[in-house]
């Protein structure tokens, strides 16, 4: 596969452990889409600057569902489930770092194999059932449930986005990138 479509789905540099991957393959990455081999791939921030702040974007998105699913949850906890103390601490916080920690896991070894892109997409899918939980819940099981789907989320959504920004912006600017996701 070319670079130039390797970086449009999302993928690094060929490297010599991705050699494989692209051996097993080759069909189904073909058949996909079509890719012009005449034109060069341009790493950097200026060249990516749609697609990069775009995934600035989604960084702060991810970052604002996080806050305000803190900013709701005590007082859906207090209020409406009578549910206090360190009980929803000790959950709460518990299913959301275990479930990213996994999930960030995951994103290393799916990365290359499976497509940024495709991780993204799957992250926000877990995302999406988070709000209709947390409005339905009538027990605190539904609340951790829901933190357990968000941690799932982030972890897809934040490491992936990382990722990308620091392939389009490329080795002379990786650590301005991974500044501005910060």
């Amino acid at each position: 596969m070319s670079l130039l479509g390797r970086a449009r789905r999302g993928l690094s540099a060929p490297c010599p452990a991705d050699a494989h991957a692209t051996e097993r393959r080759p069909r189904e990455r073909a058949a996909r889409r079509p890719v012009a081999q005449d034109r060069e791939v341009r790493l950097g921030l200026r060249p990516n600057a749609g697609q990069f702040w775009l995934l600035v974007a989604v960084n702060a998105f991810v970052g604002a569902t996080v806050g305000v699913e803190r900013t709701a949850v005590p007082l859906l906890a207090e209020q409406a489930l009578h549910v206090t103390g360190s009980t929803v601490l000790l959950s709460f916080v518990l299913a959301f770092g275990l479930a990213k920690a996994l999930s960030n896991l995951a994103v290393g070894a799916l990365a290359d194999r499976v497509g940024r892109r495709r991780l993204l997409l799957a992250g926000w899918a877990f995302a999406a059932p988070v709000p209709v939980l947390l409005l339905a819940a009538d027990t605190w099981a539904w609340v951790v449930a829901a933190n357990l789907l968000l941690g799932v989320s982030q972890g897809l959504t934040w490491s992936t986005t990382v990722v990308m920004k620091i392939d389009l912006a490329g080795p002379a600017r990786r650590g301005l990138a991974l500044g501005l996701n910060e």
